[in-house]
């Protein structure tokens, strides 16, 4: 579960921030509760997935819409 929210939270920085943030913050914290042997991973999909919310309130608050895209 540990490697599993690292990955969510990494690949969740670049799209659906809006599920795979929430996704990986609770498989940190079941990780974590569970005494995994990868807390250092644990902690870091944590920290992604609260970076993938603070991206997603970021575009919220440029433009006022849950869909952002490169093109501008």
């Amino acid at each position: 579960m540990a490697v599993a929210s690292f990955v969510l939270g990494l690949v969740g920085l670049l799209v659906l921030n809006i599920f795979l943030g929430p996704i990986a913050i609770v498989l940190a914290g079941l990780a974590l509760i569970r005494g995994t042997a990868r807390r250092g991973r644990a902690l870091l999909g944590l920290t992604l997935g609260i970076a993938d919310l603070a991206v997603l309130a970021s575009f919220i608050a440029a433009d006022g819409t849950l869909s952002w895209s490169i093109a501008g």
